[in-house]
Protein backbone atom coordinates (compact mmCIF):
# COMPACT_ATOMS: atom_id res chain seq x y z
CA UNK A 1 0.00 0.00 0.00
CA UNK A 2 1.63 3.77 -0.82
CA UNK A 3 0.84 6.03 1.87
CA UNK A 4 0.70 9.78 0.81
CA UNK A 5 2.68 11.37 3.20
CA UNK A 6 1.24 15.25 2.35
CA UNK A 7 -1.96 13.91 3.82
CA UNK A 8 -0.43 13.26 7.56
CA UNK A 9 1.14 16.97 7.96
CA UNK A 10 0.68 16.35 12.35
CA UNK A 11 3.25 14.08 13.67
CA UNK A 12 3.19 13.40 17.49
CA UNK A 13 5.42 10.98 20.07
CA UNK A 14 8.91 11.24 19.89
CA UNK A 15 11.18 8.87 17.84
CA UNK A 16 14.49 7.36 19.50
CA UNK A 17 17.91 7.20 18.21
CA UNK A 18 19.12 3.92 16.30
CA UNK A 19 15.61 2.69 15.64
CA UNK A 20 14.26 2.29 12.10
CA UNK A 21 9.95 3.19 12.54
CA UNK A 22 7.49 0.85 10.09
CA UNK A 23 4.89 2.93 8.76
CA UNK A 24 1.45 1.26 9.26
CA UNK A 25 -1.76 2.86 8.06
CA UNK A 26 -4.42 2.94 10.44
CA UNK A 27 -8.14 4.22 10.96
CA UNK A 28 -9.62 4.99 14.27
CA UNK A 29 -13.09 6.13 15.13
CA UNK A 30 -14.72 8.39 17.49
CA UNK A 31 -18.40 7.22 18.33
CA UNK A 32 -20.40 9.52 20.56
CA UNK A 33 -23.37 8.32 22.75
CA UNK A 34 -25.33 11.29 23.42
CA UNK A 35 -23.63 14.78 24.38
CA UNK A 36 -21.69 13.17 27.21
CA UNK A 37 -19.66 10.20 26.22
CA UNK A 38 -17.63 8.72 24.03
CA UNK A 39 -16.54 5.15 23.22
CA UNK A 40 -12.84 4.01 24.46
CA UNK A 41 -11.40 0.81 24.29
CA UNK A 42 -9.46 -0.29 27.79
CA UNK A 43 -6.15 -2.59 26.27
CA UNK A 44 -5.21 -5.47 29.22
CA UNK A 45 -5.97 -7.98 30.76
CA UNK A 46 -5.17 -6.20 34.10
CA UNK A 47 -4.04 -2.79 35.04
CA UNK A 48 -2.44 -1.13 34.72
CA UNK A 49 -4.51 -0.41 31.44
CA UNK A 50 -3.93 1.74 28.28
CA UNK A 51 -6.29 3.63 26.40
CA UNK A 52 -7.15 4.16 22.86
CA UNK A 53 -10.20 4.95 20.36
CA UNK A 54 -11.49 2.05 18.67
CA UNK A 55 -9.48 0.87 15.93
CA UNK A 56 -6.33 0.20 14.31
CA UNK A 57 -4.25 -1.50 11.15
CA UNK A 58 -5.79 -1.53 7.71
CA UNK A 59 -4.87 -5.13 6.17
CA UNK A 60 -3.89 -4.97 2.32
CA UNK A 61 -7.06 -5.71 1.53
CA UNK A 62 -8.85 -3.53 3.13
CA UNK A 63 -10.03 0.44 2.57
CA UNK A 64 -9.54 2.44 5.56
CA UNK A 65 -13.17 2.38 5.96
CA UNK A 66 -13.73 -1.63 6.31
CA UNK A 67 -10.78 -2.02 8.50
CA UNK A 68 -12.23 0.85 11.12
CA UNK A 69 -15.20 -1.22 11.23
CA UNK A 70 -13.51 -4.25 11.41
CA UNK A 71 -11.86 -3.27 14.47
CA UNK A 72 -14.46 -1.54 16.04
CA UNK A 73 -16.49 -4.69 15.85
CA UNK A 74 -13.36 -6.93 17.14
CA UNK A 75 -12.38 -4.29 19.72
CA UNK A 76 -15.92 -2.92 21.35
CA UNK A 77 -18.51 -5.09 20.22
CA UNK A 78 -20.33 -2.56 18.11
CA UNK A 79 -21.42 -2.15 14.91
CA UNK A 80 -20.32 1.49 13.32
CA UNK A 81 -20.54 3.58 10.37
CA UNK A 82 -18.04 6.47 9.49
CA UNK A 83 -20.06 9.40 8.30
CA UNK A 84 -16.83 11.95 8.37
CA UNK A 85 -13.23 12.34 8.33
CA UNK A 86 -11.91 14.53 11.37
CA UNK A 87 -8.56 14.50 10.56
CA UNK A 88 -5.36 12.66 9.83
CA UNK A 89 -2.07 12.43 12.50
CA UNK A 90 1.34 10.59 12.35
CA UNK A 91 2.01 8.62 15.95
CA UNK A 92 5.47 7.18 16.61
CA UNK A 93 6.05 4.52 18.92
CA UNK A 94 7.31 1.52 20.05
CA UNK A 95 4.79 -1.33 20.16
CA UNK A 96 5.80 -5.00 21.22
CA UNK A 97 9.05 -4.02 20.82
CA UNK A 98 8.46 -2.53 17.37
CA UNK A 99 9.01 1.01 16.29
CA UNK A 100 5.83 2.02 14.27
CA UNK A 101 5.06 5.51 12.89
CA UNK A 102 1.22 4.99 13.09
CA UNK A 103 -0.67 7.25 10.01
CA UNK A 104 -3.54 7.28 11.12
CA UNK A 105 -7.39 8.62 9.87
CA UNK A 106 -9.75 10.01 12.56
CA UNK A 107 -13.50 9.29 11.54
CA UNK A 108 -16.17 10.15 13.32
CA UNK A 109 -18.89 7.34 13.06
CA UNK A 110 -22.03 6.61 13.96
CA UNK A 111 -23.41 3.41 15.77
CA UNK A 112 -26.12 1.13 14.31
CA UNK A 113 -25.78 -1.98 16.32
CA UNK A 114 -24.90 -2.35 19.92
CA UNK A 115 -25.38 -6.08 20.42
CA UNK A 116 -22.18 -8.20 20.73
CA UNK A 117 -19.15 -8.45 23.13
CA UNK A 118 -15.26 -7.67 22.13
CA UNK A 119 -13.95 -10.56 20.38
CA UNK A 120 -10.32 -9.18 21.26
CA UNK A 121 -9.67 -10.81 24.65
CA UNK A 122 -7.77 -8.33 26.54
CA UNK A 123 -9.73 -5.50 24.80
CA UNK A 124 -13.22 -3.68 26.76
CA UNK A 125 -15.55 -0.72 25.70
CA UNK A 126 -16.13 1.33 27.80
CA UNK A 127 -17.92 5.11 27.48
CA UNK A 128 -16.46 8.31 29.44
CA UNK A 129 -16.71 11.71 29.15
CA UNK A 130 -14.45 13.54 26.20
CA UNK A 131 -12.02 15.19 28.95
CA UNK A 132 -11.63 11.90 30.86
CA UNK A 133 -10.49 10.16 27.55
CA UNK A 134 -8.44 12.83 27.12
CA UNK A 135 -6.48 12.78 29.92
CA UNK A 136 -6.62 8.47 29.85
CA UNK A 137 -5.56 7.83 26.23
CA UNK A 138 -2.42 6.69 25.52
CA UNK A 139 -1.51 8.31 22.01
CA UNK A 140 -0.89 11.90 21.41
CA UNK A 141 -2.75 12.12 18.68
CA UNK A 142 -5.70 10.06 19.67
CA UNK A 143 -5.63 13.18 22.30
CA UNK A 144 -5.76 15.21 19.77
CA UNK A 145 -8.14 13.76 17.67
CA UNK A 146 -10.93 13.76 20.96
CA UNK A 147 -9.53 17.69 21.55
CA UNK A 148 -10.38 18.66 17.76
CA UNK A 149 -14.00 16.63 17.72
CA UNK A 150 -14.93 18.11 21.37
CA UNK A 151 -13.99 21.78 19.50
CA UNK A 152 -15.70 21.35 16.74
CA UNK A 153 -19.01 20.07 18.54
CA UNK A 154 -18.90 23.04 21.01
CA UNK A 155 -18.46 25.74 18.11
CA UNK A 156 -21.06 23.96 16.04
CA UNK A 157 -23.65 23.94 18.64
CA UNK A 158 -22.86 27.90 19.76
CA UNK A 159 -23.14 29.00 16.24
CA UNK A 160 -19.61 30.22 16.41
Amino acid sequence: MIVDMTRFALQFGQTQPGLTYIERTTAYGLCARGETQIAIVQIGRKAPYEYDLPGGGVEADEDEAGALMREFQEETGLTVWPTRVLGRAGQFWVNKGEPRNSLSTFYEVELSADDSQPTEPDHALLWMSPLEALTRVRHESHGWAIMHWYRGRRVGSTGG
